[in-house]
């Protein structure tokens, strides 16, 4: 929400992470611990002072939602086994484990084509519903 806010903002000036909590009802301590964890990632960059805040760091159409949701939550997984890591007793023998590797990419495949200037735009008009059943009309 703080980025599409960002992203839609038709002025460049910054925008504080008050500003932004008080226009979601977000606690101000919740958004600011993520704006700076999109700032660490490079997705936001910060500026203190009185006209200080937050602003992208890049263009909305090269911030994917794959990139929002790893600053956020960190690496996506799909499994608790998620990383190459042996720790798990049934890691040799695991049937599953590649392919839900393989899932996991895909997701990251499909979030890293939509970017946050698409999740910005504004929906498109809904398109008119088709009749569930024709009639026949008389001539």
């Amino acid at each position: 929400m703080a980025l599409k806010h960002l992203a839609t903002r038709t002025d460049l000036e910054s925008a504080s992470a008050r500003e932004i909590a008080e226009a979601y009802d977000i606690p101000v301590e919740l958004m600011a611990k993520v704006l700076q964890r999109l700032a660490r990632r490079g997705l936001l960059s910060s500026h203190q002072g009185t006209r200080g805040g937050y602003r992208l760091a890049k263009a909305p159409s090269a911030i994917s939602v794959a990139d929002i949701i790893q600053a956020i939550d960190g690496p996506l997984t799909v499994t608790a086994c998620s990383t190459e890591a042996e720790n798990c007793g049934q890691y040799s023998k695991c049937s599953v484990r590649d392919p839900l590797w393989r899932i996991k990419d895909r997701i990251l495949a499909a979030l890293a084509t939509c970017s946050l200037q698409e999740v910005s735009a504004e929906a498109p008009a809904e398109e008119p519903a088709l009749p569930l059943a024709f009639t026949k009309t008389s001539r």
